[in-house]
Parts: structure tokens; C-alpha cells; sequence
């Protein structure tokens, strides 16, 4: 039929969609709008209006809403200073400064460091005798992407 009406088959296949009036549109983003109590930008407003069967880009959305002086507004993040919790209990100074020793292994401290090593990080961690200054038991390792 479409060859003897010199006319494509698209043409004949194609469904117009309804559009929908300038009005509604700006009806609809003001109502999800004022129903997400002015929080929602363009994106979450075409994420509804997706929902509702209605296709706009952002761009139609910003636009409207620039018109109707719609301008979401955000909640900054707040300090939440920590609270002190049950395992935080005060650390008990045993040697009180005094670093010298009088035999070996009586007193050893840690030190922990990192290092770059090509472009990966590697933790050294070196016990220490304070009794001759010696490095006893050097443990290292690599951090690595998981």
C-alpha cells in the first residue's frame, strides 16, 4: 500500500506522541517541586517526570524552573564531633621519659612510617631496643589496591 501511495513505510508505522502544553509542564515541575519541599534540582525532577511517562532534558527543566524562580536548596554537612567511645580509656606512660636502660629487651618502642616505593606506598614498622638503640625486628609491607 505505502509503494502504491508513493509514501515510506516509516510514515505509515510512525505514532505521534502527544506533546504536552508548556502550561502542564510548568504545572507538573512546580508540583513535584513544592512536594519535595524545594530540594529537588533538574535531575531529580526528570528522574520523576520519567516516572510519570513525560521525557524533557535537564535543560528544558532548568529552564522552566528559571522562569518559575524555582531554586532548590541544599542542606550542608554538618561537623558531628565524635563522641569519646567505651575503648578510648587513658594509655598509661611506663617509661615517664626515661629512655635509658639498663639491660637488653627490658624497654622497646615502635615507630611506624611509610615510604614511597615507584607508585605504591610501603609501611615500615621497626622496633627499637632503648637499652643499645638497635633496630631488633624491622616489619614491612606493601599497601596494595583491593
Amino acid at each position: 500500500m505505502c509503494r502504491w501511495l508513493n509514501m515510506p513505510r516509516s510514515s505509515y508505522y510512525y505514532q505521534a506522541v502527544e506533546s504536552v502544553s508548556e502550561t502542564e509542564l510548568e504545572e507538573t515541575i512546580k508540583r513535584i517541586f513544592l512536594e519535595s519541599q524545594s530540594r529537588y534540582g533538574s535531575r531529580k525532577i526528570k528522574i520523576c517526570l520519567n516516572n510519570e511517562g513525560i521525557t524533557l532534558s535537564r535543560r528544558r527543566i532548568r529552564r522552566i524552573m528559571k522562569q518559575l524562580n524555582l531554586v532548590s536548596v541544599y542542606q550542608k554537612a554538618t561537623f558531628k564531633p565524635h563522641s569519646r567511645g567505651k575503648n578510648e580509656a587513658p594509655i598509661p606512660n611506663h617509661l615517664d621519659r626515661q629512655f635509658k636502660q639498663e639491660r637488653p629487651l627490658q624497654a622497646l618502642v615502635t615507630d611506624l612510617t611509610y615510604v614511597r616505593v615507584g607508585n605504591r606506598w610501603a609501611y615500615v614498622c621497626l622496633i627499637i631496643d632503648l637499652y643499645n638503640r638497635e633496630i631488633n625486628r624491622p616489619v614491612s609491607w606493601l599497601a596494595q589496591d583491593r
